[in-house]
């Protein structure tokens, strides 16, 4: 039999429909404790050099990795990365006065793109939604 006689459709031939609002609420709080992450990072770095860059880029992968868990989809993982990128991104520049906050060291450069390479690493690494059912390769 097949499946337009049976009614049983795939998930992928499913209409797309709107999140709900609580996960809605949880990609919005992921992205602003990216962006916390972010802003912390960056004054931890330079602060105690070796050590501060790995926290940083280790609190970052925990944010994605946990928010990807949280959600059970790469959309928290995301959420918590783009939080980060955007923040870091605007902390890169510099201001009238001549102030800025990443100095121009190989500390700064390590943290701005190993950040950005661990928030693409955990959001496309992190474990996705799975569909429910038997355990088994779909369509055999």
């Amino acid at each position: 039999m097949s499946d337009r006689t049976t009614g049983n459709t795939s998930a992928l031939a499913q209409p797309l429909r709107l999140p709900s609002g609580g996960r809605i609420a949880a990609c919005v709080g992921l992205f602003l404790l990216g962006a916390v992450v972010g802003v912390a990072g960056a004054l931890a770095q330079p602060a105690w050099f070796p050590g501060g860059l790995l926290l940083a880029l280790a609190a970052e992968a925990g944010l994605c990795l946990g928010g990807a868990l949280a959600l059970r989809s790469r959309a928290g993982a995301a959420s918590a990365a783009g939080g980060w990128v955007i923040v870091v991104l605007l902390l890169t520049a510099s201001r009238p006065e001549g102030d800025f906050l990443f100095a121009a060291g190989a500390g700064s450069y390590l943290f701005l793109l190993g950040g950005i390479a661990v928030a693409v690493m955990c959001a496309t690494l992190a474990p996705g939604r799975q569909p429910q059912g038997d355990p088994v390769r779909l369509g055999k």
